[in-house]
């Protein structure tokens, strides 16, 4: 795995997403209190910028496009009228007060 910068604790505070390219992905990453995740930031249904979404209940991610579903925590499909695939999730490690993503 490669591991990349994405910004400062700071930076990236509770409720905080950002999105970037690491490793040539699209990865959103989001402080749910206290805990960062990292998810692909594509729609696999029509290619929306998930990071311009919502999140609610503390996991879930909504699509701003359709309204699709996932837990932010796992990747995995919680809600569309068809079957979509799960979103990639990447670890993301805190060391020295910088926030890294794996890849």
């Amino acid at each position: 795995m490669t591991k990349f910068l994405v910004d400062t604790v700071e930076n990236l505070p509770i409720g905080a997403v950002k999105n970037i390219t690491a490793g040539g992905k699209e990865i959103m990453i989001v402080n749910v209190k206290g805990n960062y995740y990292a998810i692909n930031n594509i729609c696999n249904h029509s290619g929306a910028e998930l990071h311009e979404g919502t999140i609610v209940n503390d996991k879930e991610l909504i699509c701003p496009w359709h309204s699709a579903k996932w837990n932010i925590q796992t990747g995995e499909l919680i809600w569309f009228p068809q079957k979509l695939k799960n979103q990639e999730t990447y670890p993301v490690v805190v060391e020295n007060n910088n926030v890294y993503v794996e890849t």
